[in-house]
């Protein structure tokens, strides 16, 4: 070996020395990292702890010490059930060391949750060989074994079952039901991975091509949904049958004009979509990125779908989910995520196709099949696509191919290819507003309108009017149209004598009638005016001659109207209108939501409304500037009357068909409506029983999980006004109970107001009180810091509503656990707000320190620790005048006589509390206070049992 030595040396031998001190700095600082990591962890603060281990790993450069690390936080994995992570973990602690006992349990418990049951069954089989006395570990093996032994039976008896159900199913001969029996059993296999995968190695996906070429419905439907089953959460399976089926069938399939078969195929398309698209969460390893590339296949699923919408052979149905498709799946669902391509690729290669859809005519030939809902579908799509542009460029490209699509269709000489131009600016005007503005604002649009008004076909007409309605959305275009398209209006309602036209000029006349909102001094028409407009509206709605299409331009028109406070007042009172609304608003034509939503809205005065402060008021009033006016019948006692005439009309089941409509039909907005009426329905506790009976508790639960956030937060606010009162089981039955206490748990956060942190108490107490599966539920949620957090709270009703939930959890396990911990004040709070002057608080506190010192013996000694006042606490309990309180002070005195703390034990019965018992007891039995009295005798009796004091006995 050569020696280094001179001046080169000495440089290197220096470098050395000063990197040292460095390098055990950096392993000092991972060891405190992960001594942090393991206080957060044993506090039960799993993210902080996950995060101080992951600072750790970056720091740690010692082999062994990274691998407790690694173990360390594989641990807090299996906490927050990322079970893939965890397995990762604990993988990489036994690279290190191949018998480290805790990471090969740790991976055996990831991997059985991941279900790969045979590699967790080997794991714990080297646990038991290094520890064979480890009872644990044994009784893990045994369960596992027999786990492995069931699926292995399971999965050679499903593929009999699996050849059988097709035999059945492709047998001409075999009985109907029989053939209906098979086919669930089919879709109810193909649901669980297992079953799925039995289907798929069995030859399953031609069999299911053979039931739908059989072209029965049945067959059809069958197959269609086990196909969907199949390709559930696989990406690797969803591929292989797409290229099995193929894409071009599956179109042909969902082209079809049946509305079932339609929706099925649309639900196998979003399987697909879904598994290829992150859907899926197994880990296939390095050779993913070669085999499941998945860009080109969903840009096969794209173009097709975008061929389908100008297709002649697609049914209307077909039509419709080939767009609700694109809704759902091309604009991001994030708008922080920052590739939008997919939109560009669509808008590129689809906005003109799109744009097709929206200028059809039904009235005139050779038209697309459509649905009464395909063109507020398309509006809905093109509005998506433009909201999900990122810059001016992409938002010019956008409006640059509407505006060379309208000018290719504009001909003088061909009126009908005008219509179709004019009915696609209407389409973009039900879309992304501002484009359809901007069309109708190029010379000669206008004049269109207005020459196709005046024509003697009552097409052109028909169309020219809908635009017209449309144009006049904003309020500072519907000046112009005031100004150029009232007179123009009047003279077609006053002149034709086709009652589709005259009720569409209505609806423009009432939409322009409206423009100044709900300010009663920005009257656009005459005093009276609009209550006549309204009346022809109600009258319309309630004739039997007129058709739905039409009828809908009643409500269009009763959605402006119901602005002003006289026409709502009305229409409340004209029970037969309010009926013939909600039996539109329950029929197929979905179209009509918006302005169901909207008149509700108003009625129920469940709009935003801006606080407007006095001092602004008068400000304005002195610089002679607009001051908004509220009509008198906008006041409280106005709107209760209304809520009550709604509910009687019975306006919930109108309310709970209306959310179940279609997602590309039910906007976000809409929902956001929804959820307002709902709220203002439920404010009277008195109300909210009609809801349950009618099954408006069920249906907000989709309204508090999607929409806007306002949405959201007002279905969440109105879900816990009614989870605060009812049995949940009736409100909510079944599984969906479960829904609704995440909604709850939301309203807890402190952005909400303080009404909606109290309702959401109230309602958590409720669902608490009622089972054992529900109390961990609210746990899982992560609910009780927050509820923890607002016992501390300055406000008394938030106080005692987060007390009273709390003394319904302190049954769960977990929370009596967080009790035991130290280092938190957990329990001096309990202690301490038992001595507060509020009789309710008093009674949740004592009622929660009562139950947990029972279930935790340790609890009353440590009681005794925590604050200095806990004596005199409990003795003004036993002595307080309320029975329900002393019933609970006595009962903590019991079960700290009770805990095993002879000391303890001696210290009550030599305070004043051996009087206050003996008085108690001794009294005469009172039905009243009959509870209290026993448990004070009780008490006695175990002083006795403990020696503390003699039974009394008198002279014979």
């Amino acid at each position: 070996m050569c020696v280094m030595d001179g001046p080169h040396a000495g440089q290197k031998q220096k470098r050395i020395e000063q990197e040292t001190p460095h390098t055990i700095l950096k392993m000092g600082d991972s060891i405190q990292l992960k001594d942090e990591g393991n206080k957060h962890f044993q506090a039960g603060d799993i993210d902080k702890a996950i995060e101080c281990y992951t600072k750790a790993i970056k720091e740690c450069k010692d082999k062994k010490v990274l691998a407790v690390i690694h173990r360390n936080r594989s641990a807090c994995y299996l906490k927050k059930e990322n079970y893939t992570c965890a397995a990762a973990d604990a993988s990489k602690a036994i690279d290190v060391d191949a018998a480290d006992i805790k990471a090969l349990y740790r991976r055996c418990q990831a991997l059985e949750k991941l279900g790969k049951l045979d590699m967790a069954f080997k794991d714990v089989q080297r646990c038991a060989t290094i520890e064979p006395k480890n009872k644990t570990f044994l009784e893990t093996l045994r369960r596992l074994g027999a786990e492995i032994q069931t699926k292995l039976k399971t999965s050679f008896s499903t593929d009999s079952r699996v050849q059988n159900m097709f035999d059945i199913l492709l047998d001409a001969e075999m009985e109907k039901d029989k053939k209906e029996k098979a086919a669930n059993n089919l879709i109810v296999l193909s649901r669980e991975d297992a079953g799925a995968e039995r289907i798929f190695q069995n030859n399953g996906v031609p069999l299911l091509l053979n039931m739908i070429e059989t072209g029965k419905q049945e067959m059809i439907l069958a197959a269609v949904r086990t196909l969907s089953g199949m390709c559930t959460g696989h990406k690797a399976r969803a591929m292989a049958v797409m290229h099995m089926v193929g894409v071009n069938k599956m179109c042909s399939i969902m082209a079809v004009d049946d509305e079932e078969i339609t929706l099925a195929t649309c639900n196998l398309f979003q399987c697909i979509n879904d598994s290829l698209t992150g859907g899926d969460t197994r880990e296939y390893g390095k050779e993913e990125a070669l085999v499941l590339d998945a860009s080109k296949d969903l840009k096969t699923i794209l173009l097709s779908l975008l061929e389908m919408l100008i297709s002649k052979k697609v049914s209307g149905h077909g039509r419709d989910q080939a767009l609700n498709l694109l809704a759902k799946n091309v604009p991001r669902k994030d708008k922080k995520e920052k590739e939008n391509t997919t939109a560009l690729f669509t808008i590129d290669h689809g906005l003109k196709k799109i744009l097709k859809v929206c200028g059809q005519v039904p009235e005139l030939p050779d038209q697309l099949p459509l649905t009464e809902n395909t063109q507020l579908i398309a509006s809905v799509l093109l509005n998506k696509l433009y909201d999900d542009l990122k810059c001016d460029p992409e938002r010019t490209n956008y409006r640059e191919i509407c505006d060379e699509y309208i000018k290719s269709k504009i001909d003088p000489n061909n009126m009908d290819k005008t219509l179709h131009a004019i009915n696609t600016i209407s389409g973009l005007l039900q879309g992304p507003f501002d484009v359809g503005n901007a069309l109708i604002g190029r010379q000669g649009i206008m004049e269109m309108m207005v020459a196709l008004c005046g024509s003697d076909r009552e097409v052109d007409q028909m169309v020219a009017v809908e635009a017209l309605i449309h144009a006049s959305t904003k309020m500072s275009r519907a000046s112009f149209i005031i100004s150029n398209g009232v007179s123009l209006l009047k003279d077609i309602y006053k002149n034709t004598k086709n009652e589709k036209i005259k009720i569409r000029s209505l609806v423009g006349l009432c939409k322009l009638g409206s423009a100044g909102g709900d300010d009663y001094s920005l009257r656009q028409f005459a005093e009276g005016s609009t209550e006549k407009l309204a009346k022809q509206c109600r009258k319309w709605l309630c004739n039997p001659q007129i058709d739905t299409k039409t009828k809908k331009w009643a409500i269009e028109g009763l959605a402006y109207l119901t602005n002003d406070a006289d026409v709502k007042d009305d229409f409340v009172e004209d029970e037969l209108a309010m009926k013939a609304m909600f039996e539109l608003a329950k029929s197929k034509d979905k179209t009509i939501l918006y302005a169901v939503a909207c008149t509700l809205v108003n009625c129920t005065n469940s709009y935003e409304k801006k606080d407007i402060l006095p001092e602004l008021v008068q400000l304005a009033k002195f610089s002679k500037q607009h001051v908004p006016e509220q009509h008198p019948k906008d006041k409280k006692d106005f709107i209760d009357k209304r809520v009550k005439r709604l509910l009687k009309a019975g306006v919930i089941s109108a309310l709970t068909v209306m959310v179940k409509a279609d997602n590309a039909i039910l906007t976000d907005q809409t929902k956001e409506m929804l959820a307002r009426v709902f709220l203002a329905l439920s404010d009277d506790p008195k109300d909210r029983g009609i809801i349950i009976a009618e099954g408006g508790g069920k249906a907000l639960i989709p309204l508090a999980l999607e929409g806007t956030e306002a949405g959201k937060v007002k279905a969440c606010h109105s879900l816990a006004k009614i989870a605060a009162i009812a049995n949940p089981e009736i409100a909510f039955p079944g599984e969906r109970v479960y829904e609704v206490v995440r909604p709850l748990v939301s309203l807890l956060h402190s952005d909400r107001d303080g009404m909606q942190n109290y309702e959401a108490l109230k309602g958590l107490t409720n669902f608490a009180g009622f089972s054992e599966k529900l109390r961990l539920k609210i746990m899982k949620e992560k609910a009780l810091p927050e509820i923890e957090n607002y016992m501390f709270e300055e406000h008394e009703q938030l106080r005692q509503a987060a007390t009273e939930c709390m003394c319904n959890l302190v049954t769960c396990k977990e929370v009596q656990e967080r009790y035991l911990e130290d280092g938190n004040d957990k329990l001096k709070l309990l202690v301490l707000l038992c001595g507060e002057d509020d009789d309710e608080l008093q009674v949740a506190a004592a009622g929660a320190l009562a139950m947990i010192t029972a279930a935790q013996k340790k609890l009353c000694t440590k009681m005794t620790r925590v604050t200095g006042q806990w004596l005199e606490i409990l003795q003004r309990l036993c002595l307080h005048t309320h029975p329900s309180i002393q019933h609970r002070g006595l009962v903590i005195v019991y079960n700290m006589l009770n805990c095993d703390d002879n000391e303890l034990a001696k210290k009550l019965i030599e305070s004043e509390l051996l009087e206050i018992l003996t008085v108690i007891g001794k009294a005469e039995d009172n039905p009243k206070r009959q509870e209290p009295i026993n448990v004070a005798r009780t008490c006695l009796v175990k002083a006795m049992e403990l020696g503390l004091i003699k039974p009394f006995s008198t002279p014979s």
